[in-house]
């Protein structure tokens, strides 16, 4: 069952150019996807695509000029507490602590105090931090401060879970880890996850498919599925398969290079 359809998406903006002039910039067109119930899949693309702006329709964020985007069969809401984003920066409020962050959006929903309080600590303990409940956010790690700002998606339950480039600020290492941690997450709850990535490997590593956007106007230009075995570990990275996969899809971004370039020439 598909749990999001977007047919026909176009989004555009008004920008200045450099002789301040009002002109448009289209950002989406022809934008179509299906994202199928407690699916993993990657958006992947040239710099500038479109990827983060699909995403940030897709949280109410922003909207959408032209076509159709169902969520469930039915039309988008704009503010849906069935979905959660977590964002590249942590987003977490300094004066509170881990805990009292992850019961942040449980208060909004007004879930009763206790109910909060087992709540929060299980999705802490699910990304291994239920030692830290009484820290604050400075307190922490740039790592553990993505834990707690994934933990605290998944507290309130959102069946739809959004990602925009969770772990790019983070050292190598660490980014690795929390990719296994993230798997390990979604293994449990299988939520339905829509994940913006620029890395090859990443996408590879955790999606089912891996739906490559050609460059602005964005598009769908191929969805590459990913037939890797789960669960997922580190050594995968290594296999015949991913090495396979990763060479198709760096192909696919150089030729998306070179049109980019040559259309330049053009210009």
């Amino acid at each position: 069952m598909a749990k999001i359809q977007a047919r026909q998406v176009r989004r555009e903006f008004q920008i200045k150019n450099i002789l301040g002039k009002k002109e448009k910039l289209t950002v989406l067109e022809d934008f179509d996807l299906d994202v199928n119930e407690g699916e993993f899949l990657s958006l992947l693309g040239p710099s500038g695509c479109g990827k983060s702006t699909f995403l940030n329709i897709l949280a109410g964020l922003d909207e959408y000029d032209q076509g159709e985007i169902l969520v469930d069969e039915k039309p988008l809401e704009k503010r849906s507490f069935n979905r959660g984003i977590v964002f590249q920066s942590y987003a977490l409020l300094p004066w509170r602590t881990v805990i009292r962050n992850l019961e942040l959006g449980l208060e909004i929903r007004r879930v009763a105090r206790k109910e909060r309080r087992r709540i929060a600590h299980r999705y802490l303990e699910l990304v291994g931090l239920a030692a830290f409940e009484n820290q604050y956010p400075h307190q922490l790690s740039g790592g553990m401060r993505q834990r707690v700002a994934i933990a605290r998606v998944l507290a309130y339950h959102p069946d739809l879970l959004l990602m925009d480039e969770p772990f790019a600020a983070l050292d190598a290492q660490t980014r690795e880890t929390l990719q296994i941690e993230l798997l390990r997450i979604w293994e449990v709850d299988k939520k339905t996850i829509i994940f913006v990535t620029h890395s090859i490997d990443e996408a590879i590593l955790l999606s089912d498919r891996v739906a490559f956007m050609s460059s602005r106007p964005g598009r769908i230009k191929e969805i590459i599925p990913i037939d890797l075995p789960r669960p997922r570990t580190e050594e995968i990275r290594n296999s015949l398969e991913f090495a396979r996969i990763r060479k198709n899809v760096w192909e696919l971004l150089q030729r998306e290079a070179l049109q980019i370039q040559s259309y330049g020439a053009y210009l």
